[in-house]
């Protein structure tokens, strides 16, 4: 059982030095802002913008959105996802979201 969990921590240890995490947490993001209503290509600029700039524990605050409120983040328009970024009083979140869904809309493929 020993050798188990210390494989799984060692797969854990080279998962998150080669990106594993980051790539995890887009993919999360992405079907987040998916589900809120955007577009497939503006979810995945974005995510992929917001995922290079924001810090672990940044991303872990943007997915406790989720568990806010009564809906599920699916189930959010966009106003109501922004207006929730802006209750985690994180000047940081806001302006990388905000800056991410600008640039996104402008030009998806950036």
């Amino acid at each position: 059982m020993r050798a188990t969990a210390f494989a799984v921590v060692m797969l854990l240890g080279a998962c998150s030095l080669s990106g594993c995490v980051k790539d995890y947490a887009e993919q999360r993001l992405r079907t987040g802002l998916e589900g809120a209503g955007l577009s497939p290509p503006i979810s995945a600029c974005m995510a992929s913008k917001m995922v290079h700039q924001l810090s672990v524990e940044e991303l872990q605050k943007i997915g406790s959105l989720g568990a806010l409120g009564h809906r599920p983040i699916g189930e959010l328009s966009v106003d109501e996802l922004y207006y929730r970024v802006r209750a985690l009083r994180d000047e940081h979140i806001l302006s990388v979201t905000t800056r991410a869904g600008f640039s996104c809309a402008i030009d998806p493929a950036r």
